[in-house]
């Protein structure tokens, strides 16, 4: 008896379709907290920097002004042993120059007035809004957010606040919330003032 070949059949694959197909990249939400890692001016210790951008809904004079921002910034906990983060600051940041409104201190010692920034925010579909006056930054570009105002903020689905650019004029912004809980494991912001 004669051996008879024993065929195997195996189909044929298109050598195209054995290659990996890209997986199309999906856009990136713009409403989450991006953590970057970031070291103090005197290089001693490293925090984690949370921002959130957000819109103009009305445009600075100033174009050059990219986005407005919330930026947190964090001193992580350590280890296992419970330590929890720390709230360093939360800002505001807009990118164009802030009117400065020069508030008197309860307490006059000397000279000194305060730069502050006249603030107006709403928190989802509130009717009215709350105005305050936040410290403004260094380079009057930003304004310190204060820890009640972020509390209220991370509990909110969106936020509208409006300050004044150096020429009067009112530069409207907003921000879709996202998930708070980055920021809050990463900064402790609940926790009472010390």
């Amino acid at each position: 008896m004669k051996p008879t070949p024993l065929l195997l059949l195996v189909p044929f694959v298109w050598p195209s379709s054995v290659l990996a197909q890209p997986v199309p990249q999906q856009p990136s939400s713009p409403h989450v907290w991006r953590p970057s890692q970031k070291t103090d001016a005197a290089a001693t210790f490293t925090y984690t920097r949370f921002t959130l951008m957000g819109t103009f809904v009305t445009q600075p004079h100033d174009q050059a002004s990219n986005v407005p921002a919330l930026a947190l910034d964090c001193i992580p906990g350590k280890g296992s042993h419970g330590r929890k983060g720390k709230l360093l600051v939360a800002n505001l940041l807009v990118g164009t120059a802030l009117k400065i409104v020069y508030v008197e201190p309860e307490e006059i010692r000397g000279m000194s007035y305060y730069p502050k920034i006249a603030i107006r925010y709403r928190i989802d579909d509130a009717k009215a809004d709350k105005e305050e006056q936040w410290s403004a930054g260094t380079d009057k570009t930003s304004a310190s957010i204060p820890k009640d105002s972020l509390k209220d903020f991370l509990r909110a689905h969106t936020v509208a606040i409006t300050a004044d650019d150096d020429h009067g004029s009112q530069v409207a912004m907003k921000f879709d919330m996202p998930d708070p809980t980055p920021v809050e494991q990463g900064c402790n912001v609940d926790e009472p003032k010390e």
